[in-house]
């Protein structure tokens, strides 16, 4: 049984605590630390057993006791923590991204080097149902040689334009998952990214600098071509799709639903619109992750998503950010 302190008691630090305390054995949670803690916060903590309830993360890294942290803060502080949890001996899964930029995240890899620590990255959609079973098609042969990898990723509604100025935008808060799964889904490396962009849907999240709605092409080192999706406003719910064709066939995943039943009357063919939000859709595959991270602590296994899937995602998200910036075909050893 290890013990885990969980840093960062926001929406997912709170969706870990309900894993950790629910669905993944051979853990539990000793403590949580933010310094934003209330009263409200605090109850929610005490009401799965936890005692230990701090605003000061570096007590956790301080207790002898903690074999593991889970760095849920916000994202400008996942760097220096990591750092600092590693340096006092602490396995790590820290959420996504590492940092927004690529010197911090070299620091973090740096930290770990000649160190016998767990460090996993939370990219929970490599351990979703079903674009697991798009890997494994992938893997087994079943598509032969992959030819196109196709991603759809679009939010049910925007996030509040303040929220962008912190995210890193687009590419470095929503779309990096999407970039994590063309290589988890491929097998290969991005070498090139184009993007179209625009600001479809929220003109506040332009005045921001940023974009809501893209179209992106990518290289893959193994010669294949890949394609996102993205927008950050779908009326019809959270739509999450992938396929990936091949020169033997193709493997492609639809969206969850509640139910798939299926109206047929008068008016027409109705069915299920897709889960609303990223809790109703990826809750097991954060469950599943954490189970898979406690494992690889408790029996010494490599972790499936370590710091090197943390760098790739960013270099690719600035590598889109570039592109948009300035119009053209970014490749990604420009940002070596």
């Amino acid at each position: 049984m290890i013990k885990i302190g969980i840093i960062g008691a926001g929406r997912i630090g709170k969706v870990h605590l309900e894993s950790i305390s629910y669905r993944v054995p051979n853990a539990v949670v000793k403590a949580v630390a933010d310094p934003f803690m209330n009263d409200e916060t605090k109850a929610f903590i005490e009401g799965f057993g936890v005692k230990e309830i701090y605003t000061d993360y570096k007590k956790i890294l301080a207790d002898p006791e903690i074999d593991a942290v889970l760095i849920c803060s916000s994202t400008d502080t996942h760097a220096s923590i990591s750092i600092e949890a590693i340096g006092a001996g602490k396995h790590v899964f820290c959420e996504k991204p590492v940092d927004q930029t690529v010197e911090k995240i070299l620091d973090v890899k740096k930290a770990l080097e000649g160190k016998d620590l767990k460090f996993q990255v939370g990219f929970n959609r490599r351990f979703d149902h079903n674009f697991a079973a798009v890997r494994a098609a992938v893997e087994n042969g079943s598509i032969g040689k992959t030819h196109i990898v196709k991603i759809t990723s679009r939010d049910p509604a925007p996030p509040n334009p303040a929220y962008i100025k912190v995210s890193g935008g687009i590419f470095l808060d929503m779309t990096i998952h999407d970039f994590d799964m063309v290589r988890f889904l491929s097998g290969s490396e991005v070498e090139e990214i184009y993007v179209n962009s625009a600001v479809l849907v929220d003109p506040a999240i332009g005045e921001q600098g940023d974009v809501d709605t893209a179209l992106i092409t990518m290289k893959l080192a193994n010669g294949a071509l890949a394609v996102i999706d993205n927008s950050r406003k779908a009326a019809y719910g959270y739509d999450q799709r992938a396929e990936v064709f091949g020169s033997k066939g193709m493997v492609a995943t639809a969206n969850d639903t509640l139910s798939t039943a299926v109206i047929s009357d008068e008016n027409g063919v109705t069915g299920e619109k897709p889960l609303y939000f990223f809790l109703e859709r990826y809750m097991e595959s954060f469950a599943t992750e954490m189970r898979d991270f406690v494992d690889s602590v408790v029996n010494d296994k490599p972790v499936k998503v370590g710091i090197e899937a943390g760098l790739q995602s960013v270099l690719i998200g600035l590598a889109a950010r570039k592109s948009v910036e300035e119009h053209r075909p970014v490749k990604l050893s420009e940002l070596l």
